[in-house]
C-alpha cells in the first residue's frame, strides 16, 4: 500500500509540470515553425519586397500614362504627330521614320 501511495504521489507531482511542458512545447513549436512563425517571417518579408518592387513599377507606369493622357487632353502637337506616324507608318518603338519630300 505504501508503494502504491508513493507512486501515485510521484506521478501526481509530475502531472502539472508535464502539462506545462507540453503546452509550452506546443506554443513554442508554432512560434518557430508555424505558418506565422519566425521561420515564415523571412519568407513573408521576401514576398513583401517583391510586391513593393512590383508596386513601384506600376506607379512608374501609371505616372507615364497619366502624363501622356494630360498631353492628349492639351492636344500637344508633338504627341499627336507621333501617334499619327505610328499609325500611318506602322513603326516599332525606338524606330525612326524619316519623311521623304517629293513622293
Amino acid at each position: 500500500m505504501r508503494i502504491r501511495r508513493s507512486v501515485t504521489r510521484f506521478f501526481g507531482a509530475l502531472l502539472i509540470p508535464a502539462v506545462c511542458i507540453a503546452i509550452t512545447g506546443y506554443y513554442g513549436y508554432y512560434l518557430l515553425a508555424g505558418p506565422r512563425g519566425l521561420l515564415a517571417l523571412a519568407d513573408a518579408r521576401a514576398r513583401l519586397d517583391v510586391a513593393n518592387a512590383n508596386l513601384a513599377q506600376v506607379r512608374v507606369d501609371e505616372a507615364r500614362i497619366t502624363h501622356r493622357i494630360a498631353l492628349l487632353k492639351a492636344q500637344d502637337p508633338d504627341l499627336i504627330q507621333e501617334l499619327a506616324r505610328q499609325q500611318m507608318l506602322g513603326t516599332e518603338p525606338g524606330q525612326i521614320s524619316v519623311p521623304r519630300n517629293g513622293h
